[in-house]
């Protein structure tokens, strides 16, 4: 392919890829489902809240029960879910709530292999919180639970779902910003991830992030979705990883490290750094990939393209609105533009309305109501959950780790 034709092929391919993915109007979120659902969900803790925020904002949806060991939290599920039925041992609900469409998971990373294995086991359909798990061997078991199990199952991780990561990528798959160059990801927020509690026994039990023996600490827990994106942009995953982790913000008696650097090396020469720090919020979180012909920026509820000033422009540019950044000009993407111009709205569409966890349940809730494939499946999971474990084991040793194919297999 010439120049010339390439040139013509982005433009026209550009274009209809920006048809496309101006396709969803977000104003009609949520979804109607084809039935109503009846979910449950185990874990009631931080994330566990967080899903009942957005599970308030679908109608087809009714919260029937909640689980949870720890009897305040329960408490505290019952404000936010009135009508459910609460447990504090997930069998039990699983053997009383027969009529259960889904199961929702937002327990410690560690408790996921079982609570994954029993909700298959029982018929459900299984959406669980990424990491999908904090060792190869649990990762593997969730995953070949799903792919023998008859219901749907999806691993949380939002960027799949994310509408302007979903724009951004038609992008980069088109070939908007041409050869990539280098992959950036970094989460800064300066917050000590420690449950303050009087109670010597109970901190153990809400402070499981801080435990290496049951934690993979930021890599894991914040690290999997960053490391996920990547591998859907791009369609790679890595092959070794170099790591370094500190603690250098919070000397409370932890054994995880509040500061992370990570290298992650990928076929064909390309490099991806990886930071995190919970002693400073600055830039905030963000994930960055680099090209020839441009680079693109997200961050969570917004996504920009900043692009090479040789790159070819793209007819749908007329409706651009553009943000500046000390001498960068980005392109904001916006879901639903095209409809938006037409109505004189675009400056209104900046941003999503709901926070990504939202559009992640959407999705899973569509993939079960439709007989549809969820956006991150559990083998998906497993890769990311992977790629984390050889990171912690980089930064643990302070060596070079490999990555083997074998790590990404069900075996």
């Amino acid at each position: 392919m010439t120049s010339s034709d390439r040139r013509s092929f982005l433009k026209g391919a550009a274009g209809a890829a920006a048809a496309f993915a101006f396709q969803p109007d977000l104003s009609a979120s949520p979804r109607a489902l084809n039935a109503p659902l009846r979910v449950g969900l185990i874990g009631a803790g931080r994330q566990g809240r967080a899903i009942l925020g957005e599970l308030g904002k679908f109608e087809d949806i009714t919260i029937a029960a909640v689980c949870d060991s720890d009897a305040r939290r329960l408490s505290s599920a019952k404000r936010r879910a009135p009508g459910a039925v609460f447990y504090a041992e997930h069998k039990a609900m699983l053997e009383s709530e027969d009529q259960l469409d889904a199961v929702l998971i937002a327990t410690p990373t560690h408790q996921h292999r079982s609570l994954c294995e029993d909700s298959l086991d029982a018929g459900k359909h299984v959406y669980c919180e990424a990491p999908l798990a904090h060792t190869l061997e649990d990762a593997k078991a969730i995953a070949r639970a799903a792919r023998a199990a008859s219901g749907k199952f999806q691993t949380g991780m939002a960027g799949r779902a994310n509408p302007v990561y979903s724009l951004a990528r038609s992008f980069v798959r088109m070939g908007a910003i041409r050869d990539t160059l280098s992959m950036r990801s970094q989460f800064k927020k300066k917050t000590s991830w420690r449950t303050p509690t009087s109670d010597s026994a109970r901190d153990k039990f809400l402070n499981w992030r801080l435990d290496p023996d049951v934690s993979l600490g930021l890599v894991g827990e914040v690290g999997t979705h960053h490391f996920d994106v990547l591998h859907w942009f791009t369609g790679q995953y890595p092959t070794s990883v170099r790591g370094t982790g500190e603690l250098l913000a919070w000397k409370d008696g932890r054994k995880v490290a509040d500061t992370v650097h990570c290298e992650f090396q990928f076929p064909g020469g390309v490099r991806s750094q990886w930071e995190a720090s919970l002693g400073t919020s600055f830039e905030g979180e963000y994930s960055l990939l680099a090209g020839t012909m441009g680079t693109v920026k997200l961050a969570g509820t917004h996504a920009w393209m900043f692009k090479e000033a040789d790159a070819t422009t793209f007819e749908w540019e007329v409706y651009a609105t553009r943000q500046q950044f000390h001498q960068d000009e980005g392109i904001i993407l916006i879901a639903g533009a095209t409809e938006l111009a037409a109505q004189g709205k675009l400056k209104e569409g900046i941003g999503l309305p709901h926070p990504p966890l939202y559009y992640a349940l959407e999705n899973f809730f569509v993939a079960v109501g439709e007989d549809g494939e969820p956006c991150c499946s559990a083998e998906e999971g497993l890769r990311a959950a992977a790629v984390a474990i050889r990171a912690a084991e980089a930064i643990r040793t302070g060596a070079e780790v490999a990555i083997p194919e074998t790590d990404f297999s069900l075996e």
